[in-house]
């Protein structure tokens, strides 16, 4: 009896896997969606706003002028290309904001709903407006391909496996809450999302340079961008610990999707 229990409870998560699917736009890749868009956003927006408390906008106009410059820039190809496919409704309740943040680190990165954040101590690594492009553009793909709703999901559906399938729906948003501030909060650990982190990694690589080059900036200054990036950080980790593909398949990746890319380039 409880096999089949087992069982029958195995074909109803299968089928809610199956039914809780999207599709990320121009790469066509079904991905797992078991989080709304509205509790997504929620989180973003309460988490992006402690954030920019907590932390120093900064007083240089002319790098602050240039973040919001190219972001807004990319976003605007972004949107034009998703109002073009029909496909707005995919953006929906995005607020998009593009802050340069005091900060020696060298990162960025764009929460759920367009929520961009440039640290200052990335700027002399991208040199130009087309090297933050090809940050802006990696991080913006991650934001409308839905990748935090993704692992978010993955992560969800971990949990559910443990638990029968009613009593984790009902418990799915304090979950949720859990989830969030263990993956983005915290940071992912190196366990079973790990392979997927890094499929996601190369899906932003690969729809980053579409988006820069929708934007007008010459996506092969992503080549030469890379490679600084791994120059500064003295090389990046092995691939089975890091989320980030390793500095050689990144490159070899992003050289393979270069013609591609090279198809939405106009100067």
């Amino acid at each position: 009896m409880r096999k089949l229990q087992t069982g029958f409870f195995a074909v109803l998560l299968a089928a809610l896997v199956l039914y809780s699917c999207s599709i990320v736009p121009l790469t066509g890749r079904r991905q797992l969606s078991l989080v709304s868009d509205t509790e997504m956003l929620s989180m973003s927006f309460t988490q992006y706003d402690q954030f920019m408390k907590d932390n120093k906008l900064s007083t240089n106009a002319t790098q602050t002028n240039m973040v919001k410059n190219v972001g807004r820039r990319v976003q605007n190809a972004v949107t034009t290309y998703f109002a073009q496919n029909k496909m707005s409704q995919e953006l929906s309740g995005f607020a998009w904001e593009f802050n340069l943040i005091e900060s020696k680190e060298v990162n960025a990165w764009c929460m759920p709903g367009g929520k961009v954040v440039v640290y200052s101590g990335l700027l002399p690594v991208a040199q130009n407006e087309t090297g933050l492009a090809v940050v802006l553009g990696h991080e913006i793909a991650h934001a409308v391909a839905k990748h935090s709703n993704e692992r978010m999901s993955q992560a969800l559906l971990a949990q559910l496996g443990g638990q029968t399938l009613g009593a984790a729906l009902q418990n799915k948003s304090e979950q949720t809450q859990q989830i969030w501030m263990s993956l983005f909060g915290v940071g992912a650990q190196v366990g079973a999302l790990m392979p997927y982190g890094r499929l996601q990694e190369n899906e932003a690589d690969r729809l980053g340079l579409i988006f820069m080059a929708m934007a007008g900036y010459d996506p092969n200054a992503a080549i030469p961008f890379w490679e600084r990036m791994s120059e500064q950080s003295g090389g990046s980790p092995p691939e089975f610990l890091s989320t980030h593909p390793s500095d050689a398949t990144r490159m070899q990746k992003i050289k393979a999707a270069m013609p591609e890319a090279m198809k939405y380039y106009k100067k």
